[in-house]
């Protein structure tokens, strides 16, 4: 019964509340179909446009820089640098965008700008260090300092540069440990790949030798490897030798110095190596020892009067004791 009175209360005046409910929300659907909706449309074309521009023109640069660059290093630099361009020109358009429909939807914008302008403020102070990642990852990669595939040295780690972000840089040493290094830590970047390798190779070789000898020996050896077909590529300039470099003890020092490709240094300098250690054989030339002594002819390398007075004075083992007396026993 009271069921029915309620239904009867809000259907009389010809349809009542429902009716009236109805009819307001058409009128509204109506207005917002005439106002709002073309607007809506018209901005999410825009956007889309937009985005759609921003990817062409991304794509375009990368392909470009396929087509006209050999060096696998800079394509990923550049490959890196369009992927930001991209996403960041994508979450700006989307953000603009949803600034433009709120209000034709009804929110109102001032209330949430406010509660973000907040928001973003206590963001910014606890996300200092993002914020200095990513300033100095846009210097990275806008001054050129490395790029992947790189050698470098970073934030006191070493190895080879496997990717980048404005954030952090992923580094590969020797024994396959994956390092990944915050770009604010970065204040001094080693790069031993930019341009071209040099590699240095310390023969070791005894004082006996002929430093004329050894030189012309060890300019051979390099050269032969130099115009080896195998790595005649490699090699931007003839092997160098410095010549007499240190002395210690019986070693004497010859460095040779091969100026390589970036990063194609260790093959040329491996194999210069072993064909130095065959040559020194086959020539009877024997590695220094900074530990050992070199005397002429098997003799002291101590000057003769200094020699002989040691000889001297060198006690016998084979000789009696002396008497000795013991200066606490009495008399």
């Amino acid at each position: 019964m009271q069921k029915e009175f309620i239904l009867a209360a809000l259907t009389q005046d010809g349809g009542g509340f429902f009716s009236l409910i109805g009819k307001n929300w058409i009128v509204d659907l109506q207005g917002f179909v005439r106002e709002a909706l073309p607007k809506i449309i018209v901005i999410l074309i825009v956007a889309w446009i937009m985005m759609w521009v921003v990817k062409l023109i991304t794509t375009r640069v990368l392909h470009v820089a396929e087509r006209h660059s050999a060096q696998p290093a800079h394509i990923s630099q550049v490959r890196t640098v369009t992927g930001v361009i991209r996403a960041t020109g994508v979450v700006i358009i989307v953000f603009v965008a949803a600034l433009e429909i709120l209000p034709l939807l009804g929110f109102r914008l001032g209330p949430l700008l406010a509660s973000a302008g907040v928001a973003g403020v206590a963001i910014g102070l606890a996300a200092q260090t993002i914020v200095k990642d990513c300033l100095n990852g846009v210097l990275i990669l806008v001054e050129d300092q490395f790029g992947v595939g790189d050698v470098v040295k970073l934030a006191g780690l070493g190895g080879t540069v496997e990717g980048m972000t404005l954030r952090r840089t992923m580094v590969r040493d020797a024994d396959g440990t994956m390092y990944v290094i915050p770009n604010s830590q970065i204040t001094t970047v080693a790069n031993l790949t930019r341009g071209y390798s040099v590699a240095t190779i310390n023969v070791s070789v005894d004082f006996s030798a002929d430093p004329d000898k050894v030189m012309a020996l060890l300019r051979k050896v390099a050269m032969g490897v130099r115009e080896d077909p195998a790595y005649r590529d490699v090699f931007l300039a003839d092997p160098t030798l410095l010549g007499v470099d240190a002395i210690k003890g019986s070693q004497v020092i010859y460095p040779v110095q091969l100026r390589t490709r970036a990063n194609q240094q260790w093959a040329a300098m491996r194999e210069t190596q072993r064909r130095i250690r065959l040559a020194l054989e086959e020539n009877h030339l024997l590695p220094g020892d900074p530990l050992r002594v070199f005397g002429t002819h098997g003799a002291s390398a101590l000057p003769p009067g200094i020699a002989a007075e040691a000889v001297a004075n060198k006690p016998d083992p084979t000789a009696a004791k002396p008497n000795e007396t013991n200066p606490f026993e009495s008399s």
